[in-house]
């Protein structure tokens, strides 16, 4: 017996090519509908506890200044004077304490004060090189 040919095979035939999977799109998420409430008329309602209102804090400015030596040590001499004291203070606080005293003075007071200190030529001193 005669055997029919066969159909043709291709031998040691490629894979198929696949194709790279597809991601679904994403859909949105749609919130659930609204209702819509009946007008009620508002009664006249409780009024809420009033919030503690916090005191703002001032706005605080940086600056420089020029001293002598023998004024700033007395500046750090108050320092010391007020750890002592239990009272520990910082040069700003030394400072602005100063202030205080100097605005409840007397105008009188506050000249003389202010005579007593020397003028001294302002700006940043020259650097030696």
């Amino acid at each position: 017996m005669a055997k029919s040919p066969q159909p043709a095979t291709q031998p040691d035939a490629a894979p198929a090519r696949t194709r790279p999977a597809r991601q679904a799109p994403v859909k949105a998420v749609a919130s659930p509908p609204v209702r819509k409430r009946a007008m009620v008329p508002k009664v006249a309602a409780a009024p809420a506890p009033e919030k503690e209102t916090k005191p703002k804090k001032p706005k605080l400015v940086r600056d420089s200044f020029t001293f002598p030596k023998d004024e700033y040590a007395v500046i750090e001499a108050l320092k010391l004077r007020a750890a002592q004291l239990s009272q520990p203070a910082k040069k700003s606080e030394i400072l602005r304490a100063g202030l205080k005293a100097l605005s409840s003075m007397s105008d009188a007071g506050l000249r003389s004060a202010l005579q007593a200190v020397p003028t001294i030529k302002t700006g940043r001193p020259k650097s030696e090189k």
